[in-house]
């Protein structure tokens, strides 16, 4: 168990999921979710110390043995609700937790029904290091957070969401009915959040009709003032993928894969770092296009200029349904075995 483990979940589930879960169980899920391995086929029993998840959340407190029992008991009473065309799913969120006495060690299984939500994910998903979220004080900040990251990259640089829809993923329906105090106690305090202890932030604008507030516009940044960690997980399968994304990012410049390898290898697999590179660099003109990315996207080469607020697009496009280990060997033919490393690359220059 470690605050840099990465949380992943299928956007559709963040999108259209809506539940109502105290701040310390929304923690434990997600810690639970952050153990989850990427090539799992099926949700295992998660065994952690006790102690362990309690210092992770920065509490340490007597009762500590008592409290997580505490936790799973009510969240074994609790369901979450999404919907799926025409049809309702109501679950649980964890199917047992097991205590042995003595041994200070819970064991617990998460319901086989969030296995499409957060296993071997093909579509759209979002991910993001556990620590973002370990520090929140508030209940709506973690689902609010995850809202927003799943939507960072959009096109036109925000996204719109509907009062009525948001307080419905956020099971606020009847949490301070006057949008006043849903704005003062929900939005600002969380918006103060996400700036202080995450690796993103945002502003808001209310669009009205008439005198009535009915939608907010979320305007989503990276939040370069805080280390919040926002690292990439990276496995084969999920690398393959992340590779191809690149060479649709990249469309325009008709980069082969072995090239776009060679810039997420360069670049830590930060999906997110390297589209901010590309967003910067995409219409400059270069001797050797691939190698300034190459040579760009290290970490700690890249500076961006304040004064850009570009949005990147690299979440904006749906992808297609590949078979990745296929469509590899064919992107792998469309060029020659030359091995791009970005050495060569560090003295290049950009024409503006």
């Amino acid at each position: 168990m470690d605050k840099n483990y990465v949380v992943k979940k299928s956007n559709y589930f963040i999108m259209n999921c809506s539940y109502d879960l105290s701040l310390e169980e929304q923690k434990l899920i997600l810690t639970l979710a952050s153990m989850v391995q990427p090539n799992d086929e099926d949700f295992k029993p998660y065994k952690f110390k006790i102690a362990d998840f309690m210092e992770l959340l920065g509490v340490d407190t007597k009762t500590k043995y008592t409290e997580v029992p505490k936790i799973t008991k009510e969240l074994m009473k609790k369901v979450f609700e999404i919907e799926e065309d025409d049809t309702l799913i109501q679950t649980a969120w964890l199917s047992s937790a097991t205590y042995k006495k003595g041994s200070g060690m819970v064991e617990i299984e998460f319901s086989p029904k969030l296995k499409p939500y957060m296993l071997k994910l093909n579509g759209l998903f979002t991910q993001y290091k556990l620590a973002n979220i370990l520090s929140m004080k508030s209940k709506y900040s973690p689902r609010i957070y995850e809202i927003l990251k799943c939507n960072e990259f959009k096109k036109q640089g925000y996204i719109e969401i509907e009062v009525e829809e948001l307080r419905k993923l956020l099971k606020a329906d009847n949490v301070y009915p006057k949008y006043n105090d849903f704005k003062r106690y929900i939005l600002e305090r969380t918006q103060k959040e996400l700036k202080k202890i995450s690796d993103i932030s945002f502003d808001f604008e209310e669009v009205k009709t008439g005198r009535k507030v009915t939608s907010i516009k979320f305007f989503i940044k990276a939040n370069k003032k805080v280390n919040a960690p926002k690292e990439i997980s990276v496995d084969v399968d999920t690398t393959k993928e992340d590779i191809i994304k690149l060479v649709e990012l990249m469309k325009d410049h008709d980069i082969t894969y072995r090239e776009a390898e060679s810039i997420y290898k360069s670049g830590k697999g930060d999906l997110m770092h390297i589209a901010e590179v590309y967003e910067h660099f995409k219409n400059k003109s270069a001797d050797n296009f691939i190698g300034l990315m190459v040579a760009q996207v290290k970490p700690g080469v890249f500076n961006k200029p304040k004064q850009s607020q570009n949005k990147t697009s690299f979440n904006n496009f749906e992808p297609r349904q590949y078979d990745y280990d296929d469509l590899e060997k064919k992107l792998l033919g469309w060029e020659d075995e030359t091995d791009l490393n970005g050495e060569e690359y560090e003295q290049l220059t950009v024409k503006e």
